[in-house]
């Protein structure tokens, strides 16, 4: 019996002495500085609330915006009453290579000449993940990447993570609010030869601050003359000034002059399709035989990461591309939203300028481009416009432009007036 009841207790006598659990040293990660933006916004139940951090576009009554292109190859899609089985590790091919030819253009020499390898990705986080770990493991002249100062938050630990190390070059001019093109052109120049950079082909973010053409040709010029390997992230391509083709001047510039190139393209911004995760991830190459070559190291860099692509998102882009008709409505549609983004900004000026004459120099607001803003408000002010203005926005100054809306700027322009002249 006391043999009996001593094995009962067992249980109870292991378990108070059972070890700490596997994850117990694991400590917590800092939170996510746009998270707990919306986090934040959520939380306020002001009327006056504005949401100016998150990344994505909102139509005139500050609500998510479904292009009726998607709408359209959505129903197409449905009816064509397609199956859900695997794509190919590279994804969708119609996808793919219409996505070159948005890219690169109808007339590019290397599309002609079947020299573009590319895969589709998981948006362009995915493009730049599958890019940053071929660098890695096939560029045989650097494993260094050279960034712009500052730059989208998750390049630094993508390419981290991949492999490589992250450095930065000039590129924002905290001054004059613009670009720093001497201190760029500088730091690229004294870069070590061979080095990767990595470049934003339009709507730079964070700043909505880009090169012109003529800057961009003078880039191209340094990029040839010390060896440098350029790596395009295209995340807004027709999403910054309304058109396709002059969001890719950069990329098609580069590829003219002899250039081969790494190209990240996320259709998130441009057609919308934020949760269907649809991106694409190419490289330039001499010749058909070489782009086979690469074809095959792309797959095996795939495989084990996610095995193939989503399906739906792919369809959706792909009978946008593929339609003249559709194609036609998307370009109007990403104009539209382009149009709203830049009405708001010479709208902003106009009220900060003029209307309540802020003090300071407003004009950058109106001269950057794409769906972001550095306005150029300190740490202090953009903390104040959260606690006393009910205006959300990341610490260092950045806007969401299409936050605004005819509803809401002229509130927000007030109220950053008042935090400038500290009377908020």
């Amino acid at each position: 019996m006391l043999a009996i009841n001593a094995v009962r207790r067992a249980p109870a006598i292991l378990r108070s002495a059972a070890p700490l659990s596997t994850w117990s040293a694991v400590p917590a990660g800092p939170p996510d500085p746009i998270l707990g933006i919306t986090e934040a916004f959520k939380a306020d139940k002001d009327p006056r609330r504005i949401n100016l951090g998150v990344g994505a576009y909102r139509d005139e009554d500050g609500k998510p915006y479904v292009l009726n292109a998607v709408k359209k190859a959505e129903e197409r899609i449905s009816a064509a009453k397609l199956d859900k089985e695997y794509l190919p590790i590279t994804g969708l091919p119609g996808f793919t290579s219409n996505a070159a030819k948005l890219a690169y253009g109808a007339d590019s020499v290397p599309r002609n000449q079947n020299a573009i390898a590319v895969t589709q990705s998981i948006s362009g986080t995915g493009a730049l993940r599958i890019g940053g770990a071929f660098l890695a493991r096939h560029y045989p002249h650097s494993k260094t990447i050279y960034v712009p100062s500052p730059t989208w938050g998750n390049h630094i630990p993508l390419f981290k993570d991949s492999g490589l190390e992250v450095k930065y070059y000039r590129y924002f001019d905290k001054k004059t609010v613009g670009l720093d093109f001497e201190g760029l052109k500088e730091d690229l120049q004294t870069a070590p030869e061979g080095s990767i950079v990595l470049l934003h082909a339009c709507a730079h973010n964070p700043t909505g601050v880009d090169p012109t053409q003529s800057q961009w040709k003078d880039i191209s010029d340094i990029v040839a003359e010390k060896k440098l390997f350029p790596f395009f992230d295209m995340a807004y391509q027709g999403f910054a000034s309304g058109s396709t083709d002059r969001d890719a001047f950069a990329v098609r510039y580069f590829v003219s002059q002899g250039h081969q190139i790494a190209l990240s393209q996320s259709f998130a911004k441009n057609m919308g399709l934020y949760g269907e995760r649809v991106g694409a991830f190419s490289l330039t190459t001499a010749n058909e035989e070489e782009r086979k070559r690469v074809d095959s190291q792309l797959k095996i860099i795939v495989r084990p990461m996610y095995s193939n692509p989503p399906l739906h998102g792919a369809h959706i882009a792909n009978t946008i591309l593929s339609d003249p008709e559709l194609y036609q409505e998307w370009e109007g549609e990403v104009k539209g939203m382009a149009d709203r983004i830049i009405n708001m900004r010479e709208r902003l000026y106009q009220l900060l300028s003029n209307d309540f004459r802020t003090p300071g120099e407003w004009s950058h607001v109106k001269s950057q481009i794409g769906m972001f803003s550095f306005t150029g408000l300190n740490k202090e002010q953009c903390k104040v416009l959260a606690e006393k203005a009910h205006i959300y926005m990341t610490m260092d100054g950045r806007i969401s432009m299409a936050g605004l809306n005819g509803r809401n700027i002229e509130y927000f322009a007030k109220s950053v007036d008042a935090a400038v002249r500290g009377d908020l």
